[in-house]
């Protein structure tokens, strides 16, 4: 398990708070907070992780972002991602763009690469939860420069930053929390989200767990990306959660 800091769960708090006071109809998921069945009967649900790479913030380095999102009827309709260290913030609503906002400056309109050749691909990998089969996975569709960052919401940040053009997490051990806020910067930067077979990731289901892992891509990528990951998965024996 990830370790909890005094920080998430202040942050929790403020963050939790200010949706209640706001939205008290809406149903919550939030990392720190006892989760209930309540939320299963809402349409717009906010999926909220205080702190996302809490050993990034252990550490003193900025690999560490605040998300909150909202699903409505199971799909990502807004995202905010904030990166208190570097004082950075994306967000997005569904159909107005993704935007970026630094301090004293314009917010700027977001758009993911274009780059077409998985040979050309820049990666965004986990820094901590790295496995061989990664490796392999890095071999086989022949990707060459890597970016190594924790948080989902830093390395879907360097997607719609055009530092990177894609990033595949084959765990199966990120939760609603960490994805909703960035698939929906992702996809109104022109990118896409989904698991490792291609299928969309589905929001305030009773698991909370994306069990079938994650590729982010900026879109032009992401055909061949699944595909070529569909042996890999054989040979590594997985099948996919229903």
């Amino acid at each position: 398990e990830e370790p909890v800091t005094q920080a998430d769960t202040a942050a929790n708090e403020i963050v939790v708070r200010g949706l209640l006071e706001n939205f008290p109809d809406d149903g919550i998921l939030s990392e720190e907070t006892a989760d209930t069945a309540r939320r299963l009967g809402r349409s717009r649900v906010w999926m909220v992780d205080p702190l996302d790479g809490t050993s990034g913030f252990i550490a003193r380095d900025d690999d560490f972002a605040v998300h909150i999102g909202l699903s409505i009827d199971g799909a990502p309709a807004l995202g905010v991602v904030y990166r208190p260290a570097v004082d950075v913030l994306y967000w997005a609503v569904c159909g107005q763009g993704a935007w970026r906002q630094r301090a004293e400056e314009e917010a700027t309109r977001l758009q993911v690469s274009d780059v077409s050749d998985l040979r050309e691909a820049r990666l965004a990998a986990s820094r901590t939860h790295r496995s061989p089969r990664l490796d392999r996975v890095i071999q086989a569709l022949g990707i060459k420069t890597e970016t190594r960052r924790g948080s989902v919401g830093v390395k879907i940040g360097l997607i719609v930053e055009r530092e990177c053009d894609l990033y595949i997490h084959l765990s199966s051990r990120s939760k609603q929390w960490d994805t909703c806020a960035p698939e929906a910067i992702l996809r109104e930067a022109g990118g896409e989200l989904t698991d490792l077979w291609g299928y969309p990731l589905r929001y305030n289901t009773p698991d909370v767990w994306n069990r079938n892992g994650l590729v982010a891509s900026n879109g032009r990528l992401h055909k061949a990306v699944i595909e070529g990951l569909q042996p890999l998965l054989a040979e590594f024996g997985r099948t996919r959660v229903a």
